[in-house]
């Protein structure tokens, strides 16, 4: 419907033959200049960005295996494409790189980018030795040459996409892990579970007409358009009852609205032996991709007259090999590079180099040598034996674990999350259906403006800041690379549910007593919170939560060791909403009844991702 209502010519990336005859006549097409080129690209970038959304974002039963296989060869083709566009633009550049010497060298350079890429590309138009190191003034990127490449008909081109279009699909395309919560029919409760419940919660079990929260869990089945349109009727003035069916919408949207994958620890899977081959569930292309050609230089223009005459060659732009074969005993000088890092990316730690093994569909860090990471200058300079495709890698989980997370809501239907890690304070806001980044804390400096104050979506909030470097979303195996606060599924899951339910009104936060409650109960720190200024430690109570029992716990954060005891005049509940309510004011209360869904689901969605309770 968007896309109808934008009417902007561009085609429906679904629809199969309006995305071949964009791709068709864009072929056909033989204007190829580099500004032109660079205008369609943003197009094409914006159809294989739908088309990941459409792959992250729809649930399960509404997309089948061939759309799914439809979308995944669209993308991969106008990825193709597009990088066989900008080869047919730098051909036509170099055919005429002689009519734009620079006056110093008598060699031409040119820098060209706008906000998706950097077109870097020399021509060695004088062969002269002297002239065999260049360092583009625009961005700072710049090589040294060996002797034998300064003296040769060779251009040096180095594009730097600040988009991934070469690493598998899938690392695009990942959702959020699945916590595995058994059925209901294998939910044992333990002895210690079976306490008297209150009378007002054994009267609602018993009321025909107001269903549990178990049976609206067990009973409801809606799509995520369906809980939309829920949303859409949602009053101010809602009971008790709604109230527990909000619950029993985050239990079924846990399982049909995000796809999620599982955690097992008898999976088997593929192990990487090769020390030199990148594992991409620990390391990530962060800043984009360089691809460092070394190119033949086209015959050039001559002018004759009032004409321009120009050799047309059939073979299109050939790479200029490098090292030769014929090089004596194996041996020959390397290239050094030198890569000004992106203003638009966070690196907390150095980069790892890695080049792209297009034979392997790998990165890998063999050819490389020589790396001089100079932090404050923000560059990187290496040494590599042949002309490749280069990334700068991150470690997936330098932001894991959590120091210290809190959530607290700042207005109706509004709440901040804030996530405090070793390098970083990333704080989101969080407004009806969207959420915004407010902000990013880098030793005491805000960063990443350009990505800031922007009401997304929490699917797009994720890929912005993997993009950004600053990952705070644990992936499907994330818990084999870092040693977590592992928690059962059940109890965490069921934490998230009942805390994005009463989000509206009471603030929560890390305990350090989370780490000692064992796997099958999860503690944080609870507090009314119905103004919009801080929480102080005095407020904070403790309260202990299995998916299955909520209490509250005697102790304090300050306490010197870790007790179940409970609070004195407190009790048992099967819900943190039922447990909260004993202590609630009435105006607290009366803002989780006029909560939205969609606020409700948004907070559940970012505690589902971030999984603070584990990560912490």
């Amino acid at each position: 419907w968007q896309h109808y209502l934008s009417c902007d010519g561009s085609p429906d990336p679904t629809v199969l033959q309006e995305i071949n005859t964009f791709m068709s006549l864009w072929r056909e097409d033989q204007n190829e200049d580099i500004h032109l080129v660079m205008e369609k690209g943003e197009q094409v970038l914006n159809l294989i960005e739908k088309l990941q959304f459409l792959l992250l974002d729809t649930p399960p039963n509404e997309i089948t295996e061939k759309e799914i296989l439809q979308y995944q060869e669209s993308i991969l083709e106008l990825q193709n494409l597009l990088h066989q566009k900008y080869n047919g633009a730098t051909e036509h550049l170099l055919k005429t790189a002689n009519m734009c010497e620079d006056s110093e060298s008598g060699n031409m350079q040119a820098v060209i980018k706008d906000k998706n890429v950097t077109f870097c590309i020399w021509a060695n138009l004088k062969k002269k030795v002297r002239f065999k190191n260049h360092v583009f003034c625009d961005v700072e990127h710049g090589f040294d040459l060996p002797k034998s490449l300064a003296v040769s008909s060779v251009a040096v081109r180095i594009l730097h996409t600040h988009y991934d279009h070469v690493s598998p699909l899938w690392l695009q395309c990942q959702s959020v892990p699945k916590l595995e919560v058994l059925d209901s029919n294998e939910l044992t409760q333990h002895p210690e579970d079976n306490v008297d419940e209150p009378e007002e919660e054994k009267k609602a079990r018993e009321e025909p007409n107001v269903p549990t929260e178990e049976e609206t869990c067990s009973d409801v089945r809606k799509s995520a358009s369906s809980f939309k349109e829920n949303s859409n009727i949602a009053g101010i003035n809602e009971t008790e009852e709604e109230i527990e069916k909000k619950s029993g919408i985050l239990d079924v949207l846990s399982q049909v609205q995000v796809p999620l994958m599982q955690e097992k620890t008898n999976e088997t899977e593929e192990v990487i032996t090769d020390e030199n081959i990148v594992d991409l569930q620990q390391f990530v292309p962060v800043g984009g991709v360089y691809h460092i050609d070394a190119l033949q230089l086209p015959p050039q223009v001559k002018k004759i007259k009032d004409w321009n005459m120009v050799e047309l060659l059939d073979v299109g732009l050939e790479a200029y090999t490098y090292p030769p074969e014929e090089a004596e005993d194996g041996t020959h000088p390397p290239i050094q590079i030198t890569l000004r890092l992106s203003d638009n990316v966070m690196y907390f730690k150095e980069p790892v180099i890695a080049r792209w093994d297009h034979a392997g569909q790998q990165w890998r860090t063999d050819g490389i040598s020589n790396i001089t990471y100079k932090k404050q200058e923000e560059s990187i300079t290496f040494e590599m034996d042949a002309f490749y495709t280069i990334a700068l890698l991150q470690d997936v989980h330098c932001n894991m674990l959590y120091q210290a997370w809190e959530l607290q809501p700042t207005g109706t239907d509004e709440a901040l999350l804030t996530v405090t890690t070793a390098f970083a304070m990333i704080q989101i806001q969080i407004k009806g259906y969207q959420c915004m980044l407010s902000s990013v804390v880098v030793e005491e400096k805000e960063v990443l403006s350009h990505v800031t104050g922007k009401w997304i979506s929490p699917l797009d909030l994720r890929a912005v800041l993997k993009k950004a470097g600053v990952n705070i979303f644990p992936g499907q195996h994330s818990h084999k690379y870092i040693s977590v606060n592992k928690k059962a599924p059940l109890a965490e899951d069921r934490a998230y549910q009942q805390m994005a339910l009463v989000a509206s009104a009471f603030a929560f936060a890390w305990s350090k007593w989370n780490l000692e409650a064992g796997q099958e109960k999860v503690v944080f720190k609870v507090s009314e919170h119905l103004k919009a200024d801080s929480n102080e430690d005095k407020d904070w109570s403790l309260y202990m939560f299995n998916g299955q029992k909520a209490q509250k716990l005697k102790i304090t954060e300050t306490s010197e060791a870790f007790s179940e005891e409970l609070e004195e005049d407190s009790e048992f509940h099967s819900t943190l909403y039922h447990m909260l309510k004993d202590f609630a004011s009435k105006e607290a209360i009366d803002k989780v009844e006029a909560a939205s869904c969609l606020f409700i689901d948004v907070v559940y969605q970012l505690l589902l991702a971030t999984r603070v309770l584990t990560y912490s």
